[in-house]
């Protein structure tokens, strides 16, 4: 009696399933990587499947392995399915980084481009302590979970502190000359911290911090951003000069708390932009009050005014509108967030500072989408 041959699936298909798994780093699919290195189907339906690493000891070769596993078992036909992990040749590698630069020369920062969509928020105050960095990170995850391609240079080198914020506890991966960002809560993300052993300062002088922007911002993969945002150090020092000189259509984003002792300095801070001709998108007060734990009424413990004092200020010195984007109440989830790696507009997106943070993304993020509809079905931003 004659039985049924099973039948075997093809490699088309085969192929078709791979090509839905992204490289978890670059964020595109494997197929189109050059990663698949061979595909071999066995008898009764048993696949072998040979993928190229970008390095030996790639970090996330586990990922990869799993998710081409799943998507392959998906295919009909498939009985089993064997990964074997290869690593790319140095000429290999050399393909990919021009490939995935477009052409475009190394060391060239693709945010200064004529042509680029990406906008990009330095988000600069005129001291420490006022929840800068908690803002930037916020902002980001927020417009992130909007649906924007989001990345994050933390840029303050000697008081780097984003990547625990966002819950970044990967480690960069370099392709030839270029570095491939980890990515935390839908963000890509790159900090000297990285690059650091534990919690070792860096000593540096002023050229240093220059070529350490620099590399963040050229030699980063960063693929096609929607939006970047740079967490500046405080003040009005190098890294926001060097900020003005390497992505000049930078749009300054202020944040101050409600004390005009804090406002004084956080204008000193935003006028830099007349003499670097950048335009100032707007100011945010942080702190702005604490409700009462026991009848809520808001307590105004660093003052009241400063946020739209800043406004004022900056609007007389540029002599453009500066509005204040939102204000934002102390509450104490948003330093859990902070420490834990998850920001208050994920962890808890209804909280009064939750809230106030993402109207706030969703101005500066309803900026961007307007930008993107001007481009008339224009759809890449930056290659590299």
């Amino acid at each position: 009696m004659a039985t049924d041959t099973p039948t075997l699936p093809s490699e088309d298909a085969i192929q078709a399933a791979l090509a839905t798994v992204n490289d978890p780093e670059i964020h595109r699919p494997i197929t189109e990587l050059g990663m698949v290195k061979s595909v071999d189907i066995g008898d009764g339906g048993a696949v072998a499947v040979t993928v190229y690493l970008t390095v030996s000891g790639c970090p996330m070769r586990d990922t990869i392995t799993n998710n081409v596993t799943e998507a392959v078992l998906g295919v009909e036909g498939v009985t089993d399915v064997r990964v074997t992990l290869d690593v790319m040749s140095d000429e290999q590698r050399k393909e990919l980084a021009s490939s995935l630069r477009g052409g475009q020369a190394e060391r060239e920062v693709p945010f200064a481009k004529p042509n680029s969509l990406t906008r990009v928020y330095a988000v600069a105050s005129g001291k420490g302590g006022v929840g800068k960095s908690s803002v930037t990170v916020n902002l980001a995850a927020s417009m992130a979970a909007d649906g924007l391609k989001v990345g994050v240079v933390d840029a303050d080198i000697y008081g780097h502190s984003v990547p625990r914020m966002l819950g970044a506890d990967g480690r960069p991966t370099q392709v030839e000359n270029m570095i491939m960002p980890p990515s935390a809560n839908g963000v890509k993300v790159i900090s000297i911290g990285m690059f650091t052993p534990g919690n070792a300062p860096v000593v540096w002088r002023g050229p240093m911090l220059h070529r350490a922007l620099q590399q963040f911002l050229a030699d980063v993969y960063w693929g096609d951003l929607d939006v970047l945002l740079l967490d500046l150090p405080p003040g009005t020092g190098d890294i926001a000069i060097s900020v003005a000189q390497l992505v000049p259509n930078a749009e300054i984003l202020v944040v101050t708390t409600p004390q005009q002792a804090a406002a004084e300095v956080a204008e000193r801070a935003g006028s830099i932009a007349v003499q670097t001709h950048q335009k100032i998108v707007g100011v945010v007060e942080n702190m702005s009050g604490m409700p009462c734990p026991h009848c809520g009424e808001m307590v105004d413990i660093f003052g009241t005014g400063g946020g739209q004092l800043v406004a004022d200020g900056l609007t007389k010195t540029t002599g453009a509108t500066v509005p204040v984007l939102g204000s934002i109440p102390i509450d104490v989830r948003l330093r859990e967030g902070g420490d834990e790696g998850r920001p208050v507009v994920l962890s808890d997106p209804d909280s009064a500072a939750g809230s106030a943070l993402r109207s706030i993304a969703g101005k500066l993020g309803g900026r961007q989408r307007g930008l993107s509809g001007m481009a008339l079905g224009i759809t890449p931003r930056n290659k590299f």
